[in-house]
C-alpha cells in the first residue's frame, strides 16, 4: 500500500514504521534523523508516541535519578563559549578549588537521600591534577561502601593512565560530552578540539569503563550538526547520553543565543532516542528553563533526569520531580 506522507495518517504511519525498524534492530539514517528534528508541530505527538514505544521497550516506565556535585568551580583555562566557568566567562559564579573528601561524602549523602542511583563528581578544568586524581581515588571507595551509589566522574580530558586509575578505584562511568558535531566544534571552543574529546572517550572505553557523553542544543548548530553528534554517540556505543539545552548565562559568549522552544527540545530528545534506542537518555541542564510546562512529555522519550541543581544553575525542587514522575505513572529506578 502506498503511503501519502503529506497526510496526517500517512505521517503517523511513517513514524510508527521507523520505530518498528529500530525495534527490529535497524539503524536510523541521518536523513531520517533530520526529518524528526524538522517535523511539524502538528506531528509532535505522533513522533513522541513512536519514540515512547522505543523507550518503553528498553526501560519500561522507570526513571533513573542522578545527582551531581560541582566539586571544583571556575578557574578553567578553556574557552568553551557556553560555559560560565571558562577563562573568558564574566559570569558572577562562585569559584573554588577541589572540595575535600568530607564535603564530597556529604554530597553523596544528599544523592542517596534524594533517591539518586548515581553520584556525579564534576570538576572544572582542562584535565585533572594529581591532587584531584588522588582525592577522587580516596573518596570513591568510601562513597560506594557508605551509600551504595554508582559513581560517574567528569574530570576533563583524560589520559589512558588516568582512565585506568579511575577504573581501579571503583568509578563506574566517566562523563565527557561531545557537545556538538566535529564540523561545528571550533565555533564553540578553540583551546581544544573535537578529536581531543574523542581520544578521552576512547581511553575511557579501553579502561573498561562505561561512557556517559552527550551534547547541548541551542548553540547555533544546525539540525545536521545535532544528527552528526547523535550518530557519533551511536558509533561509540555510549551507555548514557545527557542532552542539555543551552542555558544562556549572562557573561558568557552565548548569552544572546536565541531560546529554544519546548517543542524543539522534545524533537531533539526524540531524535536522540531513535538514533540511540537502547542508551539511557537524560534530560539534563536547561530542562526547567526550556521545556517548562512540557517537562513531563520529555520523560515519555528520555528515562533519566538530574534531581537537584546543575553546575552553576539551579534545578527545580526534588519534590517537583518526584511528583512529575508519580503523575506520569512512572517509577524511580532502584
Amino acid at each position: 500500500m502506498l503511503i501519502n506522507e503529506n497526510t496526517m495518517d500517512g505521517r503517523w504511519t511513517v513514524w510508527k514504521a521507523w520505530a518498528d525498524d529500530v525495534l527490529s534492530g535497524q539503524s536510523l539514517s541521518a536523513s531520517q534523523a533530520e526529518a524528526i528534528l524538522t517535523s511539524r508541530d502538528d506531528e509532535l505527538l505522533d513522533v513522541l508516541t513512536a519514540a515512547y514505544r522505543i523507550r518503553h521497550h528498553y526501560f519500561g516506565k522507570t526513571v533513573q535519578l542522578y545527582f551531581l556535585v560541582n566539586a571544583k568551580s571556575g578557574l578553567c583555562p578553556e574557552d568553551c563559549g557556553y560555559c560560565s566557568q571558562s577563562k573568558i566567562s564574566k559570569a558572577p559564579i562562585e569559584k573554588y578549588r577541589m572540595m575535600s573528601v568530607d564535603q564530597l561524602l556529604e554530597g553523596a549523602r544528599a544523592a542517596a537521600d534524594r533517591q539518586s542511583k548515581t553520584y556525579c563528581i564534576v570538576i572544572s578544568g582542562r584535565a585533572p591534577t594529581e591532587r584531584e586524581m588522588q582525592c577522587v581515588e580516596e573518596v570513591v571507595p568510601r562513597v560506594k561502601e557508605q551509600f551504595d551509589l554508582k559513581v560517574c566522574a567528569c574530570l576533563g580530558l583524560l589520559t589512558p593512565e588516568n582512565a585506568a586509575r579511575l577504573k581501579a578505584c571503583g568509578v563506574d562511568r566517566v562523563n565527557h560530552n561531545l557537545n556538538t558535531s566535529d564540523a561545528y566544534y571550533e565555533k564553540i571552543c578553540t583551546t581544544h578540539d573535537y578529536q581531543d574529546r574523542l581520544e578521552t572517550l576512547r581511553s575511557v572505553r579501553s579502561a573498561g569503563l562505561e561512557l556517559c557523553s552527550g551534547g547541548i542544543m541551542g548553540m547555533g548548530e544546525s539540525p545536521r550538526d545535532l544528527v552528526a553528534m547523535a550518530m557519533q554517540l551511536r558509533e561509540l556505543q555510549v551507555e548514557s547520553i545527557p542532552l542539555n539545552f543551552l542555558h544562556q548565562i549572562p557573561g558568557t559568549p552565548l548569552e544572546g543565543a536565541p531560546p529554544l522552544s519546548p517543542r524543539d527540545c522534545l524533537r531533539g530528545l526524540c531524535m536522540m532516542r531513535f538514533v540511540n534506542p537502547s542508551s539511557e537518555i537524560r534530560i539534563a541542564g536547561g530542562r526547567e528553563k526550556h521545556l517548562r510546562s512540557l517537562q513531563p512529555l520529555g520523560l515519555y522519550v528520555a528515562n533519566s533526569i538530574f534531581v537537584g541543581d546543575y553546575l552553576t544553575t539551579k534545578g527545580q525542587l526534588p519534590e517537583a520531580d518526584y511528583r512529575m514522575i508519580e503523575d506520569l505513572g512512572f517509577e524511580i529506578a532502584k
